[in-house]
């Protein structure tokens, strides 16, 4: 029980400070530096909210200063404390009864104006779905990883990867969004706003990258104790970068080329790796957990929690507890010279 309230502390803990970074933040993870029209739309909002509570803040306590002031200098004109009346005149007291109109008027006129842009805005997110042709994928959410596939009419196009998503720009992209576990949401905050992932639901989102970049994701919503570390990057290129990646993506897995590698692939399929993982061209297929028949292509590896280099993934495939407590892949207890060729061979994977 202890251990459970002190996951949930820490998991709420890095939520707040994600949050607090989305919006702090001016680069890869920041809600006031859009990318997108998504974003633009949802930063413009964010900004109105923020000028105007600003604007009612500084009203609110120069009004309360002034209160303060005023009743001193009425304290201190008078002979005694208790002498002061208590009763203020009827001038004085229909004055003050304007000022609260005006404050309550005010007040609703502001709430008002929120209530219909932010309708207006979430209106626009989802308008135009319909009518987007362009670039389709599917996300599913798993503790704690995500798993990209690309949708496409030609079977032979469709493929997978995980954590990583690659998308041109210009172009609007259309998400579905699944969960086969808990509840995720999925949040790019340069380029569009969050999206729920429930299991048994199937969600929708699209969004649209105005400008080549690296953008950062996250999940924003608590889903267990390495939600913090639940992290994915959107990969925003030209079209013809794009279209190159698209058509590596689609191949096989190559070929190991010498004999280092040749061992680190039989290591892999005689090892516990094939009962989680596929790489495409060989006899590993399975779905449980991230495909990496183009490993070395991504950046990172463990949802956006390591560099993905060699030292990294020796660490990562001899315990990864160690490092990332709670996920689903087991320790594999390999000899050093077993791991450095499967290695050798993941790191061959482009």
């Amino acid at each position: 029980m202890k251990q459970k309230l002190s996951s949930l502390i820490l998991g709420l803990a890095a939520t707040i400070g994600a949050c607090c970074f989305t919006v702090t933040a001016g680069g890869v993870q920041s809600v006031t530096n859009p990318a997108g029209p998504q974003a633009h739309n949802i930063g413009q909002l964010w900004w109105l909210m923020f000028w105007v509570c600003s604007a009612v803040f500084v009203v609110v306590i120069s009004l309360v200063l002034l209160a303060f002031v005023r009743g001193r200098r009425a304290a201190g004109g008078a002979n005694h404390p208790l002498s002061i009346e208590l009763r203020p005149a009827v001038e004085t007291e229909r004055r003050q009864g304007l000022w609260i109109i005006c404050g309550t008027v005010v007040t609703i006129l502001i709430l008002f104006v929120f209530l219909i842009d932010s309708f207006l805005v979430g209106r626009g997110l989802t308008a135009e779905l319909a009518h987007k042709q362009g670039v389709n994928i599917e996300v599913t959410g798993h503790q704690w990883w995500w798993e990209v596939r690309y949708q496409n009419v030609d079977a032979s196009s469709i493929f997978t990867t995980a954590n990583e998503i690659h998308i041109p720009v210009g172009v609007p992209v259309t998400f579905t969004l699944k969960a086969n576990d808990v509840i995720h949401s999925f949040w790019v905050p340069n380029l569009s706003g969050k999206k729920d992932l429930i299991p048994g639901k199937v969600a929708t989102i699209w969004l649209q990258a105005d400008q080549p970049g690296v953008y950062r994701g996250q999940c924003a919503e608590y889903c267990g104790h390495q939600h913090a570390h639940m992290a994915l990057w959107i990969i925003a290129e030209p079209q013809e970068q794009f279209n190159n990646w698209h058509r590596n993506q689609i191949q096989a897995a190559v070929t190991p080329i010498n004999a280092d590698q040749q061992r680190g692939q039989q290591i892999f399929l005689s090892s516990t790796c094939v009962m989680c993982h596929a790489i495409n061209g060989t006899p590993a297929n399975s779905n449980i957990g991230p495909n990496l028949t183009h490993l070395a292509t991504r950046s990172t590896i463990a949802a956006a929690t390591l560099q993905n280099d060699s030292a990294h993934l020796m660490s990562w495939i001899s315990d990864s507890q160690q490092i990332k407590p709670g996920n689903h892949m087991p320790p594999n207890p390999l000899t050093p010279d077993d791991l450095k060729s499967l290695v050798n061979y993941l790191q061959s994977l482009k």
